[in-house]
């Protein structure tokens, strides 16, 4: 019992940080440099066309993550693209003010969203060389926990604080530089602890095995996977169960800070912070945590066609407030909040529906296969989401938004009866 307290202990000391840190970069990537984008003068178009491409790492993750495996050990990948992100975090900030900012953070953010998805592969990996199986039991909760705070951190605090600097120094591009400049000291303090910190398991050493053999068996896992029985129905769920949602979040925060005249809400940095980032992550995460409990009780087939109903519908309230442009800030929140809870209660039946794809030999990176599905159908129709938009205004575009109920909606009669 003395061993288990004392390993407790020394779990809490770097678990809860090491997810944190994880998910700080997955936000400043996927939704925070849209955010900053937009304040700094960048279309819609090029706002969703470029921000989407930062998907590609998390697309492509399963193709180098056997050799994270192979070449140098996890506790050296966690901590050397914790640095690494704590420096692109700061060459971001000081290119901010430079006229060509637009191509020069984005070349950035791209190092960044590799070394984030590499860091991803890593930190999974050591929490399991680290710890047994009831210890990963134990803090699984934590890590999601965790994992979450950064989210409310990023979306939330993050650019709340942006949008203070905003307001109180009149200078936009100077607000955002400062702001990647306290992301950058936060990393570099994350690198500086964990360096410190994490432990030295035993297991967690250089791998003998070959690189071929690991493209041998990479070769031969990706190919099983692709002859999984009724493959094609679970690639076209994987690929257009978020259609919409994919749509949506490119042009969600555009639209709550345009101006009335342009069709948004016209809402400050700060209040996109306090909607978006903190009430939205709020129900998000509600969502999320009844559908766990809704699908521990009554099965995966029993509550499929409630959770894609829940990810799909609730997007009309876009539609409502296109229409109407309330001017109340309440309406708003609870708006983001019907919509931000549905997608969280809905989004489990897809997380659950990829461990069943990938259940059998070779689960794991079939896993890691299908989430790079996942990150791709959130990346093709992202492309082209602030074209769209900006051809048709946002009213219309957030009714393309819910017709996409109609494929999302299609493919799940084939899905349920294979379950």
């Amino acid at each position: 019992m003395k061993n288990k307290d004392t390993f407790r202990t020394k779990g809490w000391l770097w678990i809860p940080s090491l997810y944190f840190a994880q998910g700080i970069p997955y936000v400043v990537a996927m939704s925070v440099a849209v955010i900053m984008y937009k304040r700094l003068g960048i279309s819609n178009t090029d706002i969703a066309l470029y921000t989407s491409w930062l998907y590609l790492p998390w697309v492509i993750k399963p193709l180098w993550s056997p050799f994270v495996d192979i070449i140098f050990t996890k506790r050296w990948w966690v901590v050397s693209m914790q640095l690494l992100i704590g420096a692109g975090l700061g060459s971001v900030a000081f290119l901010i003010p430079a006229p060509s900012f637009f191509q020069s953070t984005l070349a950035v953010l791209w190092l960044i969203a590799f070394s984030s998805a590499t860091h991803d592969i890593a930190a999974d990996g050591f929490y399991m060389l680290a710890l047994d199986s009831s210890e990963q039991a134990f803090f699984v909760g934590i890590r999601s926990t965790f994992y979450r705070f950064s989210m409310i951190a990023g979306q939330g605090l993050l650019i709340i604080l942006a949008g203070v600097l905003e307001k109180y120094t009149g200078n936009v591009p100077m607000a955002w530089s400062v702001t990647f400049f306290v992301l950058s000291g936060l990393f570099l303090a994350f690198f500086v602890y964990h360096r410190f910190v994490l432990p030295h398991p035993v297991s967690d050493k250089f791998s003998a095995i070959t690189v071929s053999s690991v493209l041998h068996g990479f070769i031969g896992t990706f190919i099983s996977f692709f002859r999984k029985e009724g493959i094609m129905v679970s690639l076209c769920f994987m690929l257009l169960y978020r259609l919409g949602e994919a749509l949506l979040v490119k042009m969600s925060t555009p639209f709550l800070l345009d101006p009335f005249e342009q069709g948004g809400l016209g809402l400050s940095t700060e209040e996109v912070g306090i909607v978006y980032g903190t009430v939205g992550v709020v129900f998000l995460t509600l969502g999320g945590i009844l559908g766990g409990i809704a699908v521990s009780r009554g099965g995966l087939k029993a509550w499929m066609w409630p959770m894609a109903l829940a990810i799909t519908l609730p997007n009309v309230v876009y539609m409502y407030l296109s229409y109407f442009q309330p001017d109340s800030f309440i309406i708003v929140n609870v708006a983001v909040a019907v919509e931000q809870f549905g997608y969280g209660f809905g989004f489990t039946a897809y997380m659950l529906y990829l461990i069943h794809i990938a259940e059998g030999e070779h689960k794991t990176s079939h896993y890691a296969i299908c989430t790079g599905f996942m990150a791709l159908g959130m990346m093709l129709p992202g492309m082209v989401a602030g074209w769209l938009q900006e051809c048709m205004g946002y009213f219309h575009f957030f009714s393309i938004v819910v017709l996409c109920t109609i494929p999302t909606l299609s493919v799940i009669p084939f899905v349920t009866r294979r379950l």
